[in-house]
C-alpha cells in the first residue's frame, strides 16, 4: 500500500511539473547520473491490470506501453536492480508525456545521462541525452505470450485448449 502510496504521488509530482513549464525544479538538488534501464509503462506496472508486474515489462507489454505513453501516462526507467525512476523530460522533448521520441524507445534498454532527484523515496530522472539503446532485449513474450490472458475471448481459449 505504502509503495502504492509513493508511485501514486509520484504521477500527481510528475503532473505538477508539467502544468508549471515556468517554475524550475532549481529548489531541488540534483544529481549528474548516468543509468541503464528498461523505459516502461508505469501505470500497468503500478496498477497491476496486466497481472504480475515482470508481465509489463519487455516485448509481452510493448504496443501498451506505448499507447499508455501516447495518452500521456508517465514512463519510468527500470533498472536490473529494481529501481524505477520516473522520467519527467527526455533530452530535446520537454516533458515526457506523449513525446514521439519517447514512444520510439518504449519497452527499449537504454542509458540515459541526466539529472536525478529524489524527494520522499521518489526517483526521478531528467534525462539530458540518451547515450546508448540496444533496442528490446526483453523478449518476455515467451513468457506472457503477446496477448494478455484476460484479453483473449473465452470461446477462443476453450478452442486453444482444445476443449
Amino acid at each position: 500500500m505504502k509503495s502504492s502510496f509513493a508511485a501514486a504521488a509520484g504521477l500527481i509530482m510528475t503532473a505538477a511539473l508539467v502544468a508549471m513549464p515556468g517554475q524550475s525544479i532549481a529548489a531541488a538538488k540534483g544529481e549528474r547520473i548516468k543509468v541503464t534501464g528498461e523505459i516502461m509503462d508505469t501505470w500497468c506496472y503500478l496498477s497491476g491490470v496486466m497481472g504480475e508486474p515482470e508481465a509489463t515489462l519487455g516485448t509481452a507489454h510493448h504496443t501498451c506501453a506505448v499507447w499508455c505513453a501516447a495518452g500521456g501516462i508517465p514512463v519510468g526507467l527500470h533498472t536490473a536492480d529494481g529501481e524505477i525512476y520516473m522520467v519527467l523530460k527526455l533530452e530535446g522533448a520537454g516533458t515526457a508525456d506523449a513525446s514521439p521520441a519517447l514512444l520510439e524507445i518504449q519497452t527499449d534498454q537504454v542509458t540515459a545521462d541526466g539529472y536525478f532527484y529524489e524527494r520522499d523515496g521518489l526517483k526521478y530522472l531528467i534525462v539530458e541525452k540518451i547515450v546508448g539503446n540496444e533496442g528490446i532485449t526483453n523478449l518476455s513474450h515467451e513468457d506472457y505470450g503477446l496477448t494478455p490472458g484476460f484479453a483473449i475471448p473465452k470461446a477462443e481459449k476453450k478452442r486453444i485448449l482444445g476443449q
